[in-house]
């Protein structure tokens, strides 16, 4: 089988591909014919040696798969050979194939096409998992989400709404804007070129969001925090802009929550809940309230150039590889 392989950290314009040996299932694992793969910022951070879980090389990045069951491992009971699937691995899914812990595979609900499914996990389970078990959202109360037009942002934006959250959506150009309007966004905010805390308490009565989602980080986080309302709840979800440095008498003045986003982990401690999330977000896409946004298609020999797009932010939404 083919695969793209990181064998030296740095740019995506290393990585190469290569005709390696297909894997084989051990035991509560299951090899997937991958259809499809999306792009996750961490995947950029992976292969420039930045991230919290260094693989050994060489390595294929991608977590989020879409496909065909090859073969089971011993043990699994709920998939067979030739099932439609989606599931979440820590690495290698730019490939022809990969092996997934069973646990973390799930059958494709018929209405999902491939590119929709492996667009699904990684962006819904770790904005519903933020806004639903750590933030505790409540309908009626205000939501600012930074970053909003990226794939968790926009994640993001549309479950604050079906959880009758008003949505400030903030983003670094009008494009991105308009798509978060699409996706349900209430207000707009360019960061770039307005004043976020000030503009946050305009639109609040001066009272500031009750829940920050933050998957940007860098100068953005403060600003966002000092438009925090009073007892709100501030989500660090990913820093890409950089890890900011919080003034820590900001909560005390607030009283305010700042609450860490480890989906990846979540999932691991809790697969129940982790199910009882998934199978919540299934429901809702299977009602058509759920629909990502696809901003690009890449070959699996194009893979760089999409890892290359994610990291100079050029994407809204999701980016997938066909292998």
């Amino acid at each position: 089988m083919k695969a793209m392989l990181c064998k030296e950290l740095g740019h995506p314009s290393k990585m190469v591909l290569e005709e390696v040996p297909s894997p084989i299932p051990g035991k509560k694992e299951v090899l997937i014919s991958v259809k499809a793969c999306s792009v996750n910022f961490p995947d950029t951070l992976m292969i420039q040696g930045l991230y919290q879980f260094k693989p050994p090389m060489p390595f294929s990045p991608g977590s989020d798969v879409a496909g065909v069951v090859k073969a089971v491992g011993e043990g699994v009971k709920h998939l067979k050979p030739g099932d439609d699937v989606f599931g979440l691995v820590a690495h290698g899914g730019f490939a022809e194939e990969v092996v997934v812990p069973a646990a973390s595979v799930f059958p494709k609900p018929p209405m999902m096409d491939y590119k929709t499914a492996a667009s699904f996990m990684m962006a819904y389970g770790t904005s519903y998992h933020a806004l639903k078990d750590r933030a505790n959202l409540k309908e009626g109360e205000t939501l600012l989400v930074l970053g909003a037009s990226g794939g968790v942002g926009l994640a993001a934006v549309e479950l604050g709404k079906q959880m009758g959250a008003k949505v400030i959506a903030a983003a670094s150009t009008q494009e991105k804007l308009d798509v978060c309007k699409q996706y349900g966004a209430d207000e707009l905010i360019n960061y770039k070129e307005e004043d976020l805390k000030k503009r946050v308490k305009e639109l609040t009565g001066g009272k500031g969001a009750n829940v920050v989602y933050d998957p940007v980080g860098g100068d953005y986080t403060e600003a966002a925090l000092r438009a925090t309302a009073w007892e709100g709840r501030f989500l660090i979800v990913g820093f890409p802009a950089g890890i900011a440095k919080i003034p820590m008498n900001l909560p005390l003045l607030k009283g305010c929550q700042i609450v860490g986003v480890f989906w990846g982990s979540f999932a691991q401690r809790a697969p129940q809940d982790n199910m009882k999330n998934t199978m919540d977000l299934i429901t809702m896409f299977g009602k058509g309230k759920l629909k990502p946004y696809i901003h690009g298609v890449y070959s699996l020999a194009d893979s760089r150039q999409a890892l290359i797009d994610m990291m100079d932010r050029k994407v809204k939404g999701k980016v997938i590889i066909e292998p």
